[in-house]
């Protein structure tokens, strides 16, 4: 079961990472979900794995789970479901606004840049006032 959880978590812990070094914004929040999502089940797993066992301490109960986790656990689902809709409303304003979903600071894209340079040696493509900039710069 244990071997079964830490799977799980580093499973999900190298999707969300590798979703965030992504450069769209999309991918981006799905990596910061699914690292929550790891850390949720860390937590989860942190009050021992154990089947069939009840939160609290009755009477005539021998072995019980540690209720403190889930706790932690139900308040950090809340608060990262805050977090992502907060995070898709400033990704969908940044791609309405710059009409782009770039998440780093490059004004265009790898092909726009290339295309301008381009058209500064050559002058094919682009008016001759944004090829006069680009030489200046």
């Amino acid at each position: 079961m244990e071997l079964l959880m830490a799977s799980g978590i580093g499973v999900l812990t190298f999707a969300g990472i590798y979703l965030v070094l992504r450069l769209r914004t999309f991918p981006v929040i799905i990596g910061t979900s699914l690292l929550s999502y790891a850390v949720n089940v860390f937590l989860f797993s942190t009050g021992r794995l154990v089947v069939n066992q009840p939160p609290i301490l009755r009477d005539g109960v021998e072995s019980y789970t540690d209720p403190l986790p889930q706790a932690l656990v139900l308040t950090a689902i809340v608060i990262s479901f805050g977090m992502t809709a907060v995070i898709v409303m400033i990704a969908l304003n940044a791609f309405l606004s710059a009409d782009d979903d770039h998440v780093d600071d490059q004004p265009h894209g790898a092909f726009d840049v290339q295309r301008k340079q381009r058209g500064a040696t050559m002058g094919s493509d682009l008016p001759a006032g944004d090829a006069e900039d680009e030489v200046r710069a």
